[in-house]
């Protein structure tokens, strides 16, 4: 039983976190203090020194890793001085790299990637974290279980958009690997309550990430759902 408490902190000292995500963890710290880090990590928080900060979530998509379902991945996302320079996110599962530097373009296994350009919502794939309360006329839609992972998916143009339901956030490692695919491929990002995406802090934010202004402004106006 999960008693009140648990689910405060970080996720690596709950008695619930699964523990590969714990063993993935200490894997990353070691190799990113040994190159000269700061990290900010979903499981052990704030550890390091270092002029960069590393943004990182070891596992994301732990269920799907537990219940081998191949979708789940390594993202890490890297700031100096509060901006985004740098990311990186693995599908462990298969492979598939993404990696994007500012100013860089962004790519999927060395190659160059570009989203969709869909916009027209009713032909849109969409993708989500939580469980949207109706259904607003899109195409079809996804719920794959790994945030980073999926925006990419929209950077790459395989969804046209990602976006969190109206009761569901997320914290900055889930989703700031992904940001900068999404900038540097062209698509667009945003944000329901008009946050700044870009942090290191322990905050949940409501981010929202489409192929094209168009769709952007569709799921904008179409919120909370």
């Amino acid at each position: 039983m999960v008693t009140s408490g648990e689910h405060d902190g970080y996720s690596g000292l709950r008695t619930t976190q699964y523990h590969l995500d714990i063993a993935a963890d200490e894997v990353a710290l070691r190799v990113l203090h040994g190159a000269g880090f700061r990290v900010v990590s979903e499981e052990s928080g704030v550890t390091g020194e270092g002029d960069y900060t590393v943004v990182l979530d070891p596992i994301d998509g732990s269920t799907n890793c537990d219940h081998g379902i191949p979708f789940y991945a390594t993202s890490l996302a890297v700031l100096r001085n509060e901006e985004l320079v740098a990311s990186l996110v693995v599908n462990q599962a298969t492979g598939a790299t993404y990696e994007a530097e500012k100013g860089a373009g962004a790519f999927r296994n060395g190659e160059k990637i570009s989203p969709s350009g869909q916009v027209d919502a009713a032909r849109s794939i969409v993708s989500f974290s939580g469980l949207p309360s109706r259904h607003l006329g899109w195409a079809q839609y996804r719920s794959l279980g790994a945030a980073s992972l999926e925006i990419c998916l929209v950077a790459d143009g395989s969804l046209d958009m990602f976006s969190v339901a109206a009761r569901s956030g997320l914290h900055p490692w889930d989703y700031l690997g992904g940001l900068l695919m999404i900038e540097e491929a062209g698509a667009v990002a945003g944000e329901y309550d008009n946050e700044p995406l870009v942090t290191s802090e322990r905050v949940r934010r409501r981010p929202v990430f489409a192929a094209t202004q168009e769709l952007m402004m569709f799921l904008q106006e179409a919120a909370p759902f």
